[in-house]
């Protein structure tokens, strides 16, 4: 089987009224994507997505779309796609970072790999540990009263566990975790997700003042760089902490399990430039004795897809204990394919299809796409 054609595709999709996000990053309406499609000589075409942010990666629909038109699809096209390692090879060579766009690559030749061999790409990660990923829904920074009425949305969905974003301003921030508490109640677990916003002394002080709040962890409580400063933060916490943005590499995995600087890595095939790379990276966790669960950059159907098969794949991505976040497309007015995936709340379940389980919607595309 040889690549022959790949197209790169931009959608712009809203997020629906009244979920749009807001968090320490800043306002997120719309979302500026790309769908790829990798055409083969057989007949087949492989799936992916990039969920590009400025802000996040320093990835656009623009870079992404230049990079795969000048560099990395005429280095593509004549391969086998299932030769993925090369195919990850290849593009590190050619282009730094933009892990991005490189996972929608590879994410269509996981799903290639998988439609040739009539198997779901869980099956071939090793099989699955699991069908249900459990998940939790996010109540973005908002009013007091804005945050107690998502929640309780959430709950009358059936949620079993909430996120709540911080990192704005610590006295703001303490209040809002309250509230949703209270909304909550004792028994539904809560975490929280700063996404950088927080100095360490901020941190130390919201940390303290959330003590008796019984959170389950605290996401990303600092801005990335610092492992000696997450690590000190996380030896003085009761709370458990998790990298997000820290982790981004298999370097970063390593230095955050020497500095013993966090508890759980959230990992996800987009962050890391594949579902190999995120392979590696629940490699780094197993062998500090580490967990790890789901992140997201509110993704659309392909990527999550792409996500619940990781989660399948790999027992210490352990989201019974950490609720994943593979929830991007309940916040989306559209997802781009066929069949929707059955996400709960609680739980989602995993596709079973050959690849990532999941077809375009051609209509959809048409819809959204900005070209």
């Amino acid at each position: 089987m040889k690549i022959t054609r790949i197209e790169a595709i931009p959608v712009s999709v809203p997020l629906k009224a009244g979920m749009t996000a807001k968090t320490a990053h800043g306002e997120h309406v719309t979302s500026p994507y790309v769908i790829v499609r990798v055409h083969t000589d057989q007949g087949l075409i492989g799936l992916g997505e990039a969920t590009v942010s400025a802000l996040w990666s320093g990835e656009t629909q623009g870079t992404v779309l230049t990079l795969i038109r000048e560099y990395l699809a005429p280095a593509l096209i004549g391969r086998d796609p299932r030769d993925i390692t090369a195919i990850r090879r290849a593009m590190d060579f050619l282009v730094k970072l933009n892990p991005f766009t490189k996972s929608a690559l590879e994410m269509a030749m996981w799903d290639l790999a998988g439609k040739s061999a009539g198997l779901p790409v869980y099956q071939l990660l090793g099989g699955k540990v699991r069908d249900r990923v459990r998940i939790k829904l996010v109540v973005w920074a908002r009013d007091l009263e804005g945050s107690r009425r998502m929640a309780e949305q959430h709950l009358a969905l059936g949620v079993t566990c909430v996120k709540v974003k911080t990192g704005l301003d610590p006295e703001t921030d303490i209040a809002r975790v309250r509230a949703v508490r209270e909304v909550c109640g004792p028994d539904i677990p809560l975490t929280i997700d700063s996404n950088c916003g927080w100095t360490i002394q901020q941190a130390r002080y919201c940390l303290r003042e959330l003590r008796d709040v019984n959170l389950l962890l605290a996401e990303q409580p600092i801005p990335p760089g610092d492992f000696a400063g997450l690590a000190e933060l996380r030896r003085e916490s009761v709370v458990p902490i998790m990298a997000d943005e820290s982790v981004f590499t298999l370097q970063d995995a390593w230095q955050l399990s020497i500095h013993r600087a966090a508890d759980i890595f959230s990992v996800y095939p987009g962050k890391h430039g594949g579902i190999s790379a995120t392979a590696d990276i629940v490699a780094i966790a197993r062998a500090a004795g580490l967990r790890c669960t789901i992140g997201s950059n509110l993704e659309l159907g392909i990527g999550t897809a792409a996500m619940l098969h990781v989660a399948a794949a790999f027992p210490e991505v352990d989201t019974d204990a950490f609720p994943a976040d593979t929830i991007g497309p309940f916040y989306h007015d559209a997802d781009l394919i066929t069949q929707p995936l059955q996400l709960g709340p609680p739980a989602a379940l995993v596709p079973d299809g050959p690849g990532l389980g999941v077809e375009l919607d051609d209509k959809q595309l048409e819809r959204w796409r900005v070209d």
